[in-house]
């Protein structure tokens, strides 16, 4: 049970909106909701929105969590917040009074960032999202009930575009084609706007019926909608991080809320074994980056123009690899070995490989390149990384199930350039590029 009213938290809120206000964040208005465990199972398999569109995978996720948690293999989010504007998070319920100040502190640092960022501003439109997704859903499942149509037929198409979500604009939606522009694509296979864009591509340019291409375009404009998170994931946790505890530094809280709050802070900036925290090397950027020249208007302006991969190999320094233990390993005869520490050799190869690895880095791009009597030619962007063989052919038959023919893709293979080809009856065959 918990052990505080909604009258306690508006006074907090209250407090903590003040004090948001006089330390110059530029926040949404911000609503928040208080659910129970069971609600936060269900908003966290649903990424967060009060509505989305019915899929088995959000099932799944849902089952996974609440076994972990039922056996306390995983805990919950303390709070999940949505890029909508109102900004809207919940809160779990059964939290105490000091965690409810705690993440409602930290959910402003996440609104604040969400309205500023660039990447959120250039590529959401903040005061849309809930509406847009309510909007999927219900498309989505009118689709499922339409008997020409029915859910089988929904979910190989959904399954197919899950699949390839993120093999999308890095970039951003770009500008609608001028009537001109369109005239001239006709004698491209290959629209130069489509390039960096698999999904699109095969939405616009493959064999689907309308509504298949809708639902095509549901999960790209969703995928565009959550990339900058995926791309931002370690200084938005590292801002909010920062700003929960400046403010709750300010509040001046008893000495029982207090101890409870160093506690509880610990909890969420400490370094994790094996794994990377993306809360504790944000919080320590931040916090090294408030005490230096720029102090607090420097961070304000590096929040705004930064992603993860700029903001580490701007701001990642030496002195900071080595206060946070970083370093490269490798596989060698079977037997994992460190190859790079933070020393004075070493360190800017460790904070170049953790850079290369946040974000979408780990995603393979792969282009549409050019169609050659009906069959699709990709390419991997090889960066020295190979594909794992297993997810790519199976990609693979996703691409088909869209394409609608025949699809081959290049990549590199035990350093000699490959195809991987699959045909429509999803077989398979690497051959000599």
């Amino acid at each position: 049970m918990s052990n505080y009213s909604l009258t306690n938290l508006e006074y907090w809120n209250r407090r903590i909106e003040e004090l948001v206000k006089n330390s110059r964040l530029n926040c949404y208005p911000q609503e928040f909701e208080i659910v129970d465990y069971e609600d936060m199972l269900c908003y966290e398999a649903y990424v967060g929105m009060p509505s989305h569109y019915p899929h088995w995978s959000f099932g799944k996720a849902y089952e996974r969590q609440k076994t972990f948690y039922h056996y306390n293999l995983v805990g919950l989010p303390y709070e999940m917040v949505i890029n909508s504007n109102p900004c809207l998070a919940y809160l779990m319920r059964e939290n105490s009074i000091l965690l409810q100040v705690l993440t409602m502190a930290h959910v402003y640092g996440h609104n604040d960032f969400f309205k500023n960022n660039r990447l959120f501003k250039r590529d959401t439109r903040a005061e849309l999202v809930v509406e847009m997704f309510k909007a999927h859903a219900d498309r989505v499942r009118e689709y499922i009930h339409d008997p020409s149509i029915g859910p089988a037929k929904v979910e190989r198409i959904l399954d197919a575009a899950h699949a390839l979500r993120f093999q999308v604009s890095r970039h951003g939606e770009l500008p609608l084609p001028t009537p001109t522009e369109l005239t001239q694509e006709t004698t491209q296979p290959v629209p130069p706007r489509l390039k960096e864009d698999l999904l699109g591509f095969l939405a616009e340019k493959g064999g689907l019926t309308s509504w298949e291409q809708d639902l095509v375009n549901i999960v790209r404009v969703e995928s565009l909608y959550f990339i900058p998170q995926i791309e931002t994931k370690i200084m938005n946790e590292g801002w909010a991080s920062y700003w929960h505890y400046k403010l709750l530094e300010e509040l001046d809280l008893p000495q029982g809320m207090h101890l409870e709050f160093l506690q509880r802070h610990n909890l969420v900036v400490r370094p994790h074994e094996r794994s990377i925290n993306p809360y504790y090397i944000g919080f320590k950027m931040f916090e090294s980056l408030a005490k230096s020249p720029g102090g607090r208007l420097g961070i304000m302006d590096i929040r705004v123009n930064e992603r993860d991969q700029s903001f580490l190999r701007r701001y990642l320094t030496r002195e900071l690899c080595e206060e946070l233990h970083l370093f490269t390993y490798g596989v060698q005869d079977d037997n994992v070995i460190i190859k790079d520490i933070s020393d004075e050799d070493g360190w800017k190869k460790v904070r170049d490989k953790f850079a290369d690895s946040v974000g979408l880095g780990n995603v393979p791009i792969i282009n549409p390149v050019a169609v050659e009597k009906g069959t699709l030619q990709l390419e991997h962007v090889f960066d020295g990384r190979e594909l794992e063989l297993g997810y790519a052919k199976e990609t693979l038959k996703h691409v088909v199930d869209l394409w609608g023919a025949k699809v081959e893709l290049t990549t590199d293979i035990a350093n000699y350039r490959q195809i991987i080809s699959c045909n429509e009856d999803k077989v398979i065959i690497i051959k000599d590029a």
